[in-house]
């Protein structure tokens, strides 16, 4: 490892081991974390960073290894332990209560009490002093769910530091929020790294990774790469070691947009004053085939709401749908999918993927369901299907009687496009497909977008990334207050800033 400045490590894992059934998660895993460090834990999906994280919280017990907090060798039971020990924890989901105040969030369990009861005037009057300590103007008497996501994760914060302010872990804790409140959060984590605290940050965004952090350790298939200063690597360097090997072959990274679709292409579904109440505004909306079509604008901006009316997942209360000029009616998603139009949810946990089933029974459930179920496919079709998605893609691992919820984020993604791909769909919609996974699948995932587009298929592409959206769409709608407000053609001159500049005005730049 390379060496620090004269500060003892407040957190060491030494030689590390976890093994699952058939998988060595972590083989022999060397870990440091020093005390007014940001340290970015970096690795592709299923290199052993979440498994490292739940070890050094208890959630796991290991197999081999030492945990050394403060110079002393401890053993973790439990999440309890490690947050009395010193190490707590902020997940990509916010794990409080919606309903209750600010105040109450953050002292939940450890309310200061007077003759037995809650001292409600001390409990606000200290939650105060904590988030002012943070320069956050927050009302901590407010409900939590008056709040945006990005307030709601910053008073996690607030309670894992007040909780121990020793060790803090983030794992992802800025894939749900825009540019401004990841600005909100890092002035927040350069004031606790300030104070001393030690972050562990996990994010597969990599210029906030340039951005906020110190050190990075860097894990490939359960092996520690090596720890660098965050100005030893460039980021391709970076991606290269993430990878284990040159970016030959993919997607150029730094790339801004993609090969302009036939202007006279045919238009495959034609959206006409396309409307829900509540939801999404009036829009117009044409994709031809072979073209990819980007949504851009900020969370809440209606790019998901526009997109279910086109899979039937949600009803339209106005307008209409024209696939290949005929009229259409898509009440329901398998409505959607008998015209050839397939949808990969963002939210592939709960809306995407059946957790409890094997990698195989996930990736034929769409073609299955196409079918019916009086026409079942036999065990021999599925298994030939499964198989060959499998390699096609590269999941990994490749067994495909794999219960699909031990895959990491990048392998259940692909898990859920070969699901919609083996039904040969037109029309694909990907909302945020590549959000949480690594950068190596992310690239693989954009690659085959271009690949499918090329081959005429028609793509409509959502994402938070505007990097991303410029690098494969040939237009990009932009949404702002649920309204469709511009479209613009991808044609080399488009920018990030052009289109943020679009989002703020709501009108094209």
């Amino acid at each position: 490892m390379p060496a620090h400045p004269a500060r003892q490590p407040v957190l060491e894992a030494h030689a590390i081991r976890k093994e699952f059934p058939g998988v060595v998660a972590l083989d022999g895993v060397d870990f440091r974390l020093f005390p007014g460090d940001v340290h970015a834990l970096m690795g592709e999906n299923g290199a052993g960073k979440s498994t490292l994280i739940k070890v050094l919280t208890g959630v796991y017990a290991s197999d081999g290894g030492e945990i050394v907090l403060n110079g002393r060798p401890v053993r973790i039971t439990g999440p309890l332990q490690a947050q009395r020990a010193g190490i707590s924890t902020v997940y990509q989901e916010v794990n409080l209560c919606p309903n209750l105040s600010v105040a109450e969030n953050i002292f939940i369990g450890r309310e200061p009490r007077r003759l037995g009861l809650v001292h409600w005037s001390e409990l606000r009057t200290r939650a105060a002093r904590l988030v002012a300590s943070l320069d956050l103007d927050v009302d901590v008497s407010a409900p939590l769910n008056s709040y945006s996501i990005a307030i709601q994760q910053l008073v996690a914060i607030v309670r894992a530091v007040d909780v121990s302010a020793k060790v803090l872990i983030l794992d992802e804790p800025t894939s749900s929020l825009d540019r401004d409140e990841v600005r909100q959060l890092f002035t927040v984590l350069r004031r606790l790294r300030d104070q001393g605290v030690a972050i562990l940050f996990v994010s597969h965004f990599l210029e906030q990774i340039y951005e906020i952090c110190d050190r990075m350790t860097i894990l490939r298939d359960g092996r520690v790469e090596g720890e660098y200063a965050i100005g030893e690597l460039s980021q391709a360097d970076l991606v290269a070691r993430m990878i284990g090997g040159e970016l030959a072959g993919l997607e150029d990274l730094s790339g801004r947009h993609g090969p302009h679709a036939e202007a006279d292409a045919a238009p495959f579904l034609r959206a006409e004053g396309l409307a829900r109440s509540g939801a999404v505004e009036p829009y117009d909306l044409t994709i031809r085939a072979g073209e990819v079509v980007g949504l851009a604008g900020l969370l809440g901006s209606g790019r998901t709401e526009a997109a279910r009316l086109l899979f039937g997942a949600d009803r339209s209360t106005e307008g209409s749908v024209r696939i290949e000029d005929a009229v259409v009616t898509l009440p329901t998603p398998r409505a959607a999918i008998s015209y050839g139009i397939a949808f990969c949810s963002e939210d592939r946990k709960t809306e995407g993927l059946v957790g409890e089933l094997t990698v195989r029974e996930n990736i034929v459930l769409a073609l299955q369901a196409a079918r019916g179920w009086l026409r079942p496919l036999s065990r021999a079709r599925q298994d030939e299907i499964a198989l060959r998605w499998i390699r096609s893609l590269d999941v990994r691992p490749d067994d495909p009687e794999t219960l699909v919820r031990n895959l990491s984020g990048g392998n259940q993604q692909k898990v859920l496009l070969a699901r919609w791909l083996i039904t040969d769909p037109r029309l694909l919609i990907l909302d945020e497909p590549t959000r949480g996974i690594d950068i190596g699948a992310k690239a693989e995932i954009q690659k085959l977008v271009a690949e499918l587009a090329q081959d005429g298929m028609s793509v409509l592409f959502i994402s938070a990334e505007l990097e991303e959206v410029l690098r494969l769409s040939h237009r990009v709608g932009v949404l702002r207050d649920r309204r469709l407000v511009a479209e613009l053609p991808n044609d080399g001159s488009l920018t990030p800033e052009r289109i943020m500049a679009t989002i703020a005005s709501g009108a094209p730049s």
